[in-house]
């Protein structure tokens, strides 16, 4: 495989920094990065406490229950885990690419680290081109792997919003009839576009725009039409990443909060404060996270002092103690190329004797 120049040879300044593929990140540049994101980070939780107010902030950290604390390294680990399943299925469905469990979490690591400008998602993408995906259908797949994000997501999430209006709990009514009647008429409505993209898409315009994301849906329904084991794997691995992600937030609410946190409540907070995700958003969401997501917990009942301080500690969590793995994970796939692993078509992809495993 043809190595990309480094990037010193190919850019400079700062935008060349903000375009680098993930191999062409160099170790300034990772620290750089860093910096950043913590100080971006630090100033939305500072500007946070201060809304809150810092007498109340500083009562909740006297009283805090850290005991809990080591019950979020196991949801972080689960999590990782489980979305690393999830993406081994998106890269396999319909083409057969295979990844081998070493390199599919550092993809996964590295993804979940701060050092990638523009997000996680760019890294899945140049992972899957190395494997020989052409570029617009990586573009796709990884756009189904948002999609799967958003549809296990959703549907838990609806459930939690039934139950919390069924119970009349302090939630504010908007949040939770915003996800009973927004999910159901957004899945019909995604459906009906999916099944009439050909049509939708005829001018060029809107074939650009709207084309990847209809096709990104698409790959959710191969997954669900796939074999029972590579579509129970895709589902589940994603639903023990939200699961693990929610129980992180959860242990550290019940770390201040003085009542145990409702299980429902936290995880419609969590998806609603949670607009887009760590990999989705560019140094994994630093900043923006840490101002929108206690607020959200506030529409769901809990007091601002608290959901301030347990959305810092669930960063450190989220973002901080990953950066180890996400180091590690991204030495790995700029010192190792992948081995070209693509099934010629479909129905190639589903005979093993035509797939080479890609184990990095």
């Amino acid at each position: 495989m043809t190595r990309r120049a480094p990037l010193r040879d190919r850019r400079r300044g700062p935008l060349g920094i903000l375009l680098a593929h993930h191999r062409e990140q160099e170790a300034h540049h990772v620290v750089m990065l860093m910096v950043v994101a913590a100080a971006l980070s630090l100033i939305a939780s500072i500007l946070v406490a201060g809304t809150a107010g810092y007498v109340a902030v500083a009562s909740r950290i006297r009283h805090a229950n850290t005991y809990w604390f080591p019950f979020a390294i196991a949801g972080a680990v689960a999590a990782h885990v489980g979305y690393t399943f999830a993406y081994r299925e998106i890269a396999h469905v319909g083409r057969g690419v295979k990844l081998g469990t070493l390199r599919a979490g550092a993809i996964v690591a590295a993804g979940f680290g701060m050092f990638i400008p523009r997000g996680g998602f760019a890294v899945d993408i140049e992972a899957l081109e190395d494997l020989g995906v052409p570029s617009e259908e990586a573009r796709v797949r990884v756009l189904g792997l948002g999609s799967l994000e958003y549809a296990v997501l959703a549907t838990g999430t609806l459930v939690c919003a039934i139950f919390l209006l069924l119970n009349h709990a302090h939630a504010q009514r908007a949040v939770t009839l915003s996800w009973t009647i927004g999910v159901p008429v957004g899945t019909v409505l995604a459906l009906v576009a999916v099944r009439y993209r050909k049509w939708i898409c005829r001018g060029s315009l809107l074939k650009k725009v709207l084309g990847p994301p209809l096709e990104a849906i698409g790959v959710v329904g191969q997954i669900v039409a796939s074999p029972r084991r590579h579509g129970a794997a895709a589902f589940t691995g994603m639903a023990v990443y939200w699961a693990g992600e929610v129980f992180v937030l959860w242990v550290c609410l019940a770390a201040f909060d003085r009542n145990t946190p409702s299980v429902t409540a936290v995880v419609v907070g969590y998806a609603t404060g949670y607009a887009l995700t760590r990999r989705t958003l560019p140094l994994a969401g630093a900043g923006a996270v840490e101002a929108l997501l206690p607020f959200a917990l506030t529409w769901v009942g809990y007091g601002l002092p608290s959901a301030v301080l347990a959305v810092f500690a669930y960063r450190i969590f989220n973002l901080w103690l990953p950066l180890g793995p996400a180091a590690v994970g991204l030495w790995h796939l700029q010192r190792r190329a992948p081995e070209r692993a693509l099934a010629p078509d479909a129905e190639a992809a589903e005979d093993p004797r035509s797939i080479r495993d890609a184990n990095g």
